[in-house]
């Protein structure tokens, strides 16, 4: 579907998704499920180029989750390795188009190098403006509601929280980028129908599209699809249609 039949005034400002299909596409094709992934990269550099063109202003893409530590070692390995080839290869023309890269997750459990290409890619990019990178990496939903309701409980034990006065948009102010704006669209590939432990607290209204390609396929043309979807949907918020359109 070409993207004149956009409309540029309804672009999502924020698209999360759930990279899914890389073992699945390699297993079709006779190969090992470390080539998917590695073909899954090129898709990761069409959609980020696509979002930047077609005006999203921020694109978070689940790239590792915290249950895919259990992968077999040398997968995981190879996942760390991609990540870190990906932000050499790509920083450049990050740079270029005003991108800027950061990421949420239980990093501390990264791999030295890949924790370091993070925060050099963070630290290089972290004045542009044009779009936001959020790579969530060894994330879980659950885990950041956990890691949120640990720092509060702490700052309740020196009197910074008064429990009293809480409500969903302090509690917020603990997650690990408060500041992100909740997704508007958020994408799955491959066909499955769950979110798999992914922004759980921020896709509380969020639109969701499942897209049946494998996600090495997954190109410009698919991310089109999935807004011209988007942008033919109401929200609304818990309103009726007649509050909406008023």
């Amino acid at each position: 579907m070409p993207a004149s039949r956009l409309d540029p005034k309804a672009i999502p400002r924020h698209v999360a998704i759930i990279m899914d299909g890389n073992g699945r596409w390699a297993e079709e094709r006779g190969m090992s499920r470390i080539e998917g992934h590695r073909q899954g990269l090129e898709s990761v550099r069409a959609v980020v180029r696509a979002a930047h063109e077609l005006g999203v202003q921020t694109l978070t893409l689940y790239a590792f989750s915290l249950e895919n530590w259990n992968r077999p070692k040398r997968e995981v390995d190879e996942l760390m390795s991609l990540l870190e080839f990906y932000i050499d290869a790509e920083l450049p023309e990050v740079q270029r188009n005003g991108i800027r890269v950061t990421s949420i997750g239980r990093l501390e459990r990264l791999p030295i190098s890949t924790r370091a290409k993070l925060e050099e890619a963070e630290a290089a990019t972290r004045d542009n403006r044009e779009m936001q990178l959020v790579f969530a990496v060894s994330y879980g939903g659950r885990a950041e509601i956990v890691d949120a309701a640990r720092k509060l409980l702490r700052d309740a034990e020196v009197g910074k929280v008064d429990p009293e006065q809480l409500d969903e948009k302090s509690f917020a102010a603990y997650l690990y980028q408060p500041e992100l704006s909740d997704p508007d669209l958020l994408i799955r590939t491959s066909g499955e129908r769950r979110v798999s432990n992914f922004l759980l607290w921020q896709i509380a209204y969020t639109e969701i599209f499942v897209s049946d390609v494998r996600w090495p396929d997954f190109r410009k043309t698919h991310l089109v699809d999935a807004i011209v979807d988007y942008q033919a949907r109401e929200r609304r918020f818990g309103l009726t249609s007649e509050q909406v359109r008023s």
